[in-house]
This record gives structure tokens, C-alpha cells and sequence, in this order.
């Protein structure tokens, strides 16, 4: 069985449990196949985002898997900085709930920027999203230890 497909039937206890599962996963992907080092911290994101890059166009049928897989990695880069949580809450203006990170009334929903990284292309760099967003945070809210 694969990882993916192991991560796919695992029952987690929790969300939480379940973004840093497949964010350990991304972590081992990106060192594996990419040989990049995924580290969790703010630096890490130009990893990320160079790794996206040398994705190809992305089929649809594996969009799904990526999103959770990098989307996950890039929200712990900002729950362990801010001591967040995962939460699941409806993303403004659809009606679909996703994983998103709460952080002092602020939400970030990382596996939706990834999936706009993914779809869209580099002009949705995550690393500038990652650069304004913790510049906005570290104003407001006090950095984890």
C-alpha cells in the first residue's frame, strides 16, 4: 500500500492529526523525489514553492491529493509558528467547508492557496502570500515557542 493510499483510509483522531500526518508525508515527498528540505519553517516556503513549479500540469484527477498533501505542509509552516489550530470552517462565500487555520480571529486557508498555486500557477506564489500573511500576524499576534 502506498503512502497516499494509507493516508486516504487512516482514520485520525483528530483534523489536526490528520494535516500533520500528510504534512510529514509532504516532508518525506519533497525529500525523496525532490530532494528538498521541507524544515517547517518560513524559509522552507521557497522550497515549496519551487517544488510546485516543477510540478507539470497538474491532471485533475491528482489535484485533490496534491492540495491536501502541500496544503497541509504549507498550514503547519503556520500553525507551529503561531500555535494555531485546525478547524474546519466554510471557506467566505461558497458553501463548502475546508480545513483553515485560526490564529487570534484570523483565518488562513493554506490548502486553497496551495490550490490556486497549483491551478493557477506561480503568479500565486506561496511564498509571498507566506511573507505578507506573517508580516500582518507577527504585528498582531505573539510567535509560538
Amino acid at each position: 500500500m502506498t503512502a497516499r493510499e494509507q493516508l486516504a483510509n487512516t482514520s485520525f483522531e483528530s483534523l489536526d492529526a490528520m494535516m500533520q500526518a500528510y504534512a510529514a508525508e509532504a516532508v518525506r515527498v519533497a525529500a525523496t523525489e525532490y530532494g528538498k528540505k521541507l524544515d517547517y519553517t518560513a524559509a522552507s516556503v521557497d522550497a515549496l514553492d519551487s517544488i510546485l513549479s516543477a510540478l507539470p500540469s497538474v491532471p485533475e484527477a491528482e489535484l485533490e491529493w496534491l492540495t491536501k498533501l502541500w496544503g497541509s505542509y504549507f498550514g503547519e509552516v503556520f500553525r507551529r509558528r503561531y500555535s494555531a489550530e485546525w478547524t474546519m470552517s466554510e471557506y467566505p462565500g461558497a458553501k463548502f467547508a475546508v480545513p483553515t487555520l485560526e490564529i487570534g480571529g484570523s483565518r488562513i486557508y493554506p490548502l486553497l492557496k496551495v490550490h490556486r498555486r497549483l491551478t493557477i500557477g506561480a503568479s500565486e506564489s506561496l511564498a509571498n502570500f507566506a511573507e505578507m500573511a506573517q508580516k500582518r500576524l507577527d504585528a498582531s499576534h505573539p510567535l509560538a515557542n
